[in-house]
This record gives C-alpha cells, sequence and structure tokens, in this order.
C-alpha cells in the first residue's frame, strides 16, 4: 500500500510518526501479547470447547477486533479475549455451574448487546467523562504497577510464597536470570533511545534461552511453520442463545458485562494516556469509535467460539516503542492472521523473554504518579486504592471498583456529597452488587 495512503488513512504526519516506527511498534505488541494464542485456548478447552477450534477463533476474533480498532478508531491497541473472563467462562459458568460451554456463549452474546446499548446510549461514555482526572490519572499508575507485577511473575523473579504471599524468586535458575540479563539489556537500550529495544530485548533473551537449553530450538521446518491451519468450524455460531435465556443468567451476564465494562475502561484511559490521545481535560480521541469496536468485538467473539474481547494492557509495549496509530494495531491484526501457519515458532518465544518488556512498561506508565494529586484525601485516597487494588486483586475492574466505591463514600461521608455526581453513585452501587453477587 502506498505510504501516502497510509499517512492520510491514520495520520501517520499529524501524529508525528511514520510507517516504520508503528509497524515496529505492532509487532512488538504482537510478541508481547502471542501468548494468548496458546494460553486461551488451553482454558477455552477445560470448558470443552474443541482446542484447534479453539485456536482458530482466538486468532481471527483478535485479528478481526483490532482491525476495526485500527481502522475504525485510530488507536495502536489490541483488542484480543481478556485474561480472568475466560477464566470466569470456563471454571464458573461451565465448571460451577455445570452450563454448557455453547449457553456460555450466548450470554457472552447477551454481554455483547448489553455493552452495544450502553455504548449507542451514551451511557459508557458519560461514565468514563464522570471519572475525575485524579482517578484518571491513578488508573494509569495502577496499571503500570499491574503489568509490572505480571512481567515479575512471568520472569521467575518474583513467586507465591505461603507466608508472604509473594517473596523473590530463585534468582540463580536459568529462567529468572536469563529475565534479569534481559531486563537490564533493554532498559539500557531503551536509556540509549535505540529503536526497536523492547523487540531486539525480547529476541535476545529468546536465543540465549535457546543455547542454554531453557527454550528448546527449532529441529526443522515444521517446528517454524506448519500448514495444517486450525478451522473454528466446531465452534463457529454454536452459541446457544435460547438456553442462555431460558436459564435467566442475569448474574452472569451482568458479571461478564461489569469486570468487562470496567476492565476494557480503565485500559483505555491507561493507554490513551500513554498515547498521547487523551488531552488535558480527560476526554479520549475517538472514544466512542473505541467502545463500539469492543461491543461489536465481544458479538463476533460469541460467534466465532471464544470468550469475551477486551482491550490489552500489552499494547503498552507498542506504545513504549512509538505506536500511536491505528497502522500499529493493523500491524498486530495481520500478524494473527500470519501466525495461523507460524504458531510453533511463536510458541518458542517464553514467557521470561517478553516478561522484562511488561517491568518496563510498568515503569514508564509509573511517570503518571506525578499528575496524581495527594493534596486532598478525599481525592487521594481513592486515587491510592485504585493504584494499590489492582496489582493485588490482579484485576483492573477491581481496582476501578475500590477507587470509585471509595471516592463516593469518602466524599459523602466527609460532607461533600455534592461533588459526587448521580454516575458515580450508580457505578459504585453496581459494584457493590457486582461484589454481592460473586461472593454468593
Amino acid at each position: 500500500m502506498d505510504q501516502g495512503i497510509l499517512d492520510r488513512m491514520f495520520k501517520l504526519s499529524q501524529k508525528q510518526t511514520d510507517v516504520k516506527t508503528e509497524m515496529l511498534a505492532g509487532l512488538t505488541t504482537f510478541v508481547a501479547l502471542a501468548y494468548i494464542i496458546f494460553v486461551n485456548p488451553n482454558i477455552l478447552a477445560d470448558a470443552g470447547i474443541p482446542k484447534e477450534a479453539a485456536i482458530a477463533s482466538t486468532i481471527w476474533a483478535t485479528a478481526l477486533a483490532t482491525t476495526l480498532m485500527a481502522v475504525w478508531a485510530n488507536f495502536p491497541i489490541a483488542v484480543a479475549p481478556g485474561m480472568g473472563l475466560n477464566a470466569f467462562f470456563a471454571y464458573y459458568v461451565v465448571g460451577v455451574l455445570h452450563l454448557s460451554w455453547q449457553v456460555a456463549l450466548g450470554a457472552v452474546f447477551f454481554s455483547g448487546i448489553l455493552f452495544l446499548i450502553l455504548t449507542i446510549g451514551g451511557i459508557r461514555q458519560a461514565i468514563i467523562k464522570s471519572v475525575p482526572m485524579n482517578l484518571k490519572c491513578a488508573i494509569g499508575v495502577g496499571i503500570g504497577l499491574f503489568i509490572a507485577f505480571i512481567g515479575l511473575k512471568n520472569a521467575g523473579i518474583i513467586i507465591a510464597d505461603k507466608a508472604t504471599f509473594v517473596t523473590v524468586g530463585h534468582l540463580i535458575d536459568k529462567e529468572p536470570l536469563l529475565a534479569c540479563f534481559g531486563l537490564i539489556l533493554t532498559a539500557v537500550l531503551m536509556a540509549r533511545n535505540v529503536k526497536g529495544s523492547i523487540l531486539i530485548g525480547i529476541i535476545t533473551t529468546t536465543i540465549l534461552g535457546m543455547i542454554f537449553g531453557v527454550v528448546p530450538a527449532p529441529k526443522g521446518l515444521n517446528d517454524i511453520i506448519s500448514f495444517n491451519i486450525p478451522s473454528m468450524a466446531p465452534t463457529f455460531m454454536q452459541l446457544d442463545l435460547m438456553g442462555a435465556w431460558q436459564f435467566g443468567i442475569f448474574s452472569i451476564i451482568f458479571t461478564f458485562t461489569i469486570v468487562e465494562l470496567f476492565d476494557n475502561m480503565g485500559t483505555l484511559i491507561g493507554l490513551t494516556r500513554k498515547a498521547k490521545l487523551m488531552n488535558d481535560k480527560g476526554d479520549i480521541e475517538n472514544l466512542d469509535k473505541a467502545l463500539t469496536t469492543d461491543a461489536v468485538g465481544t458479538l463476533t467473539s460469541a460467534i466465532f467460539g471464544t470468550s469475551t474481547v477486551t482491550s490489552y494492557i500489552e499494547s503498552a509495549a507498542g506504545i513504549a516503542e512509538g505506536g500511536k496509530t491505528g497502522l500499529t494495531a493493523l500491524t498486530v491484526a495481520g500478524l494473527f492472521v500470519v501466525s495461523l501457519l507460524f504458531a510453533p515458532l511463536i510458541g518458542l518465544v517464553p514467557g521470561f523473554a517478553t516478561a522484562p518488556a511488561l517491568i518496563l512498561v510498568g515503569a514508564l506508565m509509573m511517570a503518571e504518579i506525578v499528575h496524581v494529586s495527594f493534596a486532598d484525601f478525599t481525592d487521594g485516597f481513592p486515587a491510592f486504592m485504585t493504584i494499590i487494588m489492582m496489582p493485588l486483586t490482579f484485576s483492573i475492574a477491581n481496582g476501578f471498583a475500590f477507587g470509585f466505591v471509595s471516592y463516593t463514600f469518602v466524599k459523602v461521608l466527609s460532607g461533600r456529597g455534592k461533588e459526587v455526581s448521580l454516575i458515580m453513585w450508580l457505578v459504585s452501587l453496581a459494584f457493590l452488587a457486582n461484589f454481592y453477587m460473586r461472593l454468593h
């Protein structure tokens, strides 16, 4: 495609970027996100969905939703089946309630319709606009800590501990040691402003893993490319809408909706600030289109045969490499389609190689802390709860919940209830209702 067309289509000159930077950023995001190709199908398989079909539906749902985010919203953000929501789908809706995966897909579809209604009605946009600027800044910081926490965990630098919950891992083991090497290497490259530093770090760490025998090196063409492309025929259009409707699973649809709504919202707020798509007033460029993309993506994911899609925080890796437009996301979408052929090669990139990227992106997002004001405790405390609860509950949506609820009640009980908008009240009550449903 002509570069002039790409420039006009994605406003590259206006965003002060270029094709090379955007495509490199897309490649970086893809490498950081590629794990979803293997993790999501494994979780869906536990729900009884045929694994080959789950791989195909994961890839195609991601490619379609990310393409829509690219060409319509012009956001450098990838959209894929959400972690956490896929676990809720497989281990609670199917595992605990013993519903079929077809009925669970029906619930996902209904939640997508609800997302679309809330978006067309302007309710989701109104919720985002109602979030105080201090909380918006805190969301970015919280996501930074959350990303870094995931990276440290994937690297083996921190591990679970019965006494203290988390502790330092076995740093002399090969995987954590290689992750630490990759972390230092990438940090130095970033400090020297080397283009593609995150991607260089990932590839170098992977190759070293192969040299030291931690990662299996490709032994032949079959370890690089496969022409046995998986089909999503067993799951395509298999959702059971009547079953979902007759079961009366309001609480399940409500949970899908609440978690996805605020997980996606928090991610968009954090990433758009990082990509400079949010102005000083907290307004996000093309927000309506991004939210509609998310709703349409959810409907499509149910039709294809996978759990709810959402905007992915790993997109921050590409944004850190300079991605500012939808061309970054379009590159990600294209690479996901290509991955149908190169799934064996992608599978060779280990978690400890991509972990340094997540840690460093988290460090970059921590820069937002300077914009969070703690001068007024009724503003500072909710910001703190938002920041701390995202990594500690392993959920962006939970951080959002604690921030909203603490903001509302601290303001009201401090005699400053007039500062709490009706939307803040309604959302806080919705979060409390969701907590109640999840605990009962």
